[in-house]
């Protein structure tokens, strides 16, 4: 599992062009389902993520926040709750679609299919956050599908999927109306 999650920790790195904050194995705890838990001392954050073992879904969700949180924290920048779940929902699509110069539609309907459309929530606390996040990555994947998949304008998906990553919360919201 610490293996799997270093290598999505180097691809979302990679991806987004990220320069590499903290060694992610140093703070990964086995557990039952993914948390990362943030705490505040003075100027610094503290990170634990706790990870599943054979969830690849919750493993890539884990790592993004890790990164997210850490990124945002380097960048003396705040993120909430739901911006962290917006981005980790669209990490998934980024994650497992792979090399994006070879992304078809029919692949990339599939992955949308599976991540976003075929869901259950069961944390009846956070559904609500859970379900605004899958809708807004349903939204911007779809949207992407149709402007840059579909025409094979994969810098132009390259970019939009980067511009995502650093916007906030409100601007994730709106890209994906």
């Amino acid at each position: 599992m610490i293996e799997v999650a270093c290598r999505v920790q180097a691809s979302i790195e990679a991806f987004y062009g990220l320069e590499h904050i903290a060694n992610m194995a140093d703070y990964i705890v086995p557990a039952e389902r993914e948390q990362l838990l943030v705490r505040h001392r003075g100027n610094e954050v503290e990170l634990r993520l706790e990870l599943p073992a054979n969830d690849i879904f919750q493993i890539i969700e884990g790592v993004s926040h890790f990164v997210y949180v850490a990124t945002r924290a380097a960048q003396d920048r705040t993120t909430t709750a739901l911006e962290l779940e917006i981005q980790a929902e669209v990490d998934k699509y980024v994650v497992l679609a792979g090399d994006l110069e070879t992304l078809d539609v029919d692949r990339s309907a599939r992955l949308r299919n599976r991540l976003y459309e075929r869901v259950s929530f069961t944390n009846a606390l956070h559904e609500e956050r859970y379900r605004i996040a899958n809708d807004t990555a349903l939204r911007f994947t779809r949207r992407l599908e149709k402007t840059h998949v579909a025409e094979r304008r994969y810098s132009l998906l390259r970019n939009e999927l980067n511009a995502f990553f650093a916007c906030g919360q409100e601007d994730k919201l709106r890209r994906a109306a």
